[in-house]
């Protein structure tokens, strides 16, 4: 429907060269994370087992109400330890969270149902593995250092994007706002990427040795999964391996899907376009702004002479706004 080419696009575009489009705020910013999915093959692949892990554990009823009670007993032994607080709304009981399709929202809140609930997802899928099937699997993907290490990777990239996603779905949207989120979003992606890789790490190692998962030596030669190691000229470290093909790769797949999909040109049309917001009295109203909108992006629709007419005409509107309790409303 929105093709280029033969699509709506094409047609409105056809009969209005200089109608732009702009494609929906909120999916974009979902596409920059399916992007990152599908293009960095362990991120894809840790999707997958998450969801693998997830439909197991919650497959019945049955398996709920042990997740559960798992959970319970966790929570009371921490209690008696004194590793966790009391009072109203903490330490509550619940299930693990599918995600959706496309609300990458859900993903985040997927992923953080299994942090929270990893020890007693491990007790499940251990008392299923017992009686064999798809469930050792399971657990051997969740007791991997490479899940583990996804895992807190995309919770972490998930919380930077997460407010630039809320803010993008609402259904009034605050456009400069939004845009501001995804400069904002864009400097924390880049200052993660740039200086947050050893107290990641740190954080990860330690949830492994927490939950007695293998840490691999950092310093060995990393060895492909199909059992060879890569030929001589490309040999890498293990910590090669996950700082520059998961961790730095995945970051910049966000960082460039957020730069194409929110290009200069894109966001000063959004931007100069805001100031024909007629919301609290048009007060975004600035006749620079709709002037050089005017001028940069819809050259054509005005005569030799009409900018200038333009000008002051929009100087008679500024002035005669409060003489319209209508727009102020």
């Amino acid at each position: 429907m929105r093709g280029e080419w033969n699509g709506l696009q094409a047609l409105i575009c056809h009969e209005c060269p200089y109608a732009y489009y702009i494609h929906c705020l909120a999916y974009r910013r979902q596409l920059a994370l399916v992007a990152a999915s599908r293009e960095v093959a362990s991120v894809h692949q840790f999707f997958s087992n998450l969801v693998f892990i997830i439909n197991i554990v919650t497959a019945s009823s049955k398996r709920n109400d042990e997740l559960k009670e798992a959970q319970t007993i966790e929570v009371a032994t921490k209690i008696a330890n004194g590793e966790l607080e009391i009072g109203r709304g903490l330490n509550q009981i619940g299930t693990l969270k599918r995600a959706g399709v496309t609300p990458w929202g859900s993903h985040l809140d997927s992923i953080s149902s299994l942090l929270k609930m990893f020890n007693a997802t491990c007790v499940v899928l251990s008392n299923i593995a017992a009686n064999g099937g798809d469930a050792n699997f399971a657990l051997n993907q969740l007791l991997s250092f490479q899940f583990v290490f996804t895992l807190y990777l995309m919770k972490d990239i998930m919380e930077i994007t997460h407010l630039l996603c809320i803010a993008l779905q609402r259904k009034s949207q605050d456009i400069l706002n939004a845009i501001h989120l995804v400069s904002s979003t864009t400097k924390l992606l880049k200052n993660f990427r740039d200086s947050g890789w050893d107290d990641f790490l740190v954080k990860v190692k330690l949830f492994c040795e927490q939950h007695q998962i293998d840490i691999p030596d950092m310093n060995a030669q990393y060895i492909a999964r199909r059992g060879r190691s890569r030929s001589h000229h490309d040999e890498i470290s293990v910590e090669h391996y996950y700082r520059v093909d998961i961790f730095l790769a995945t970051i910049d797949y966000q960082l460039q899907e957020l730069h194409s999909r929110f290009n200069d040109h894109t966001v000063e049309l959004l931007v100069l376009s805001t100031a024909l917001d007629p919301r609290n009295g048009f007060m975004l109203f600035k006749i620079d702004d709709i002037c050089k909108l005017a001028e940069k992006f819809y050259p054509n629709d005005f005569m030799e002479q009409e900018p200038v007419r333009l000008r002051i005409e929009l100087q008679h509107f500024e002035l005669d706004i409060p003489n319209h309790p209508e727009l102020q409303e």
